[in-house]
């Protein structure tokens, strides 16, 4: 068997030549959603990246989950201003949704981005609704981290499903394969602090819900993180679900949430109201 090249499993620019097109995108819808609902801007924090855009629908359910989503880059790149639009198919279903910004390393480490998507949970904490969390790529990552967060020992108000669900998209939970490639020069990781800031090593959070999704196209890499996570936190008692969206690559697999009637839409609505 030939050794796995984790450099082309996980390079997704290089995997998807078109992806400056797809980014550009982004931004530029994202700036029309802006313009048509102005969020919220909420500091949790001192640095300049340390801010949350609150995304308030129209017709709010104010007994569902604020939802969070949390961008990617690598924890490197990429920024809130890329994905304002993703806000749009939620607040089509009357939930508040919190795009939320960190610092980038190499200024930062992993583990301090983890505890900075920590403390901008909990200063969503104000508002008294549980959270759903939502990221792709490093936010999918994220994702799995806050929902694998003990909040009580962040806070001791807050209750053990604060975050009642995570709905990760092309997420990274062992963070050792990158370790050897060159999106780890600006990580800096060694293999210890890649096994420590992984959330397949951690306790699952049993009783809670997981979604672990990807795009059908992506890396057979991709494709066995989200699959693993899926079976090994559910046999640890959460209720988990694994899809890989036919025909979809890295950076168009996360487009659904800008739609209102899309199957992805929905179905973080579903979990926002469980």
């Amino acid at each position: 068997m030939l050794p796995i090249d984790y450099e082309a499993e996980y390079n997704n620019r290089a995997r998807v030549p078109e992806h400056p097109a797809i980014i550009a995108g982004w931004a530029r819808d994202a700036q029309a959603y802006r313009d048509l609902n102005p969020p919220l801007r909420i500091a949790y924090g001192p640095s300049e990246r340390q801010f949350i855009d609150l995304f308030h629908a129209g017709a709010p359910d104010r007994a569902a989950a604020t939802v969070v989503f949390i961008h990617g880059g690598y924890w490197q790149n990429l920024a809130p201003s890329f994905f304002s639009h993703l806000a749009r198919g939620p607040n089509a279903h009357g939930l508040d949704v919190a795009v939320a910004g960190y610092d980038l390393c190499p200024q930062v480490r992993v583990g301090d981005i983890v505890e900075e998507l920590r403390a901008a949970c909990r200063e969503l904490a104000r508002f008294e609704r549980r959270l759903v969390v939502a990221g792709h790529s490093a936010g999918g990552h994220l994702t799995a981290c806050m929902t694998a967060t003990s909040w009580p020992a962040v806070d001791e108000k807050l209750p053990r499903d604060f975050v009642t669900a995570g709905y990760a998209i092309s997420g990274i939970f062992a963070l050792k394969p990158l370790v050897q490639t060159s999106i780890n020069t600006a990580l800096g990781m060694d293999d210890a602090e890649a096994e420590l800031q992984s959330p397949l090593t951690w306790q699952a959070p049993a009783g809670l819900r997981f979604d672990a999704v990807v795009g059908g196209d992506e890396s057979p890499e991709y494709l066995r993180q989200s699959r693993t996570i899926a079976e090994r936190w559910g046999s640890a008692g959460v209720n988990t679900r694994y899809e890989a969206v036919p025909g979809e690559n890295h950076f168009t697999v996360i487009a659904p949430l800008a739609d209102p009637g899309s199957a992805m839409t929905r179905r973080i609505a579903a979990l926002a109201r469980a």
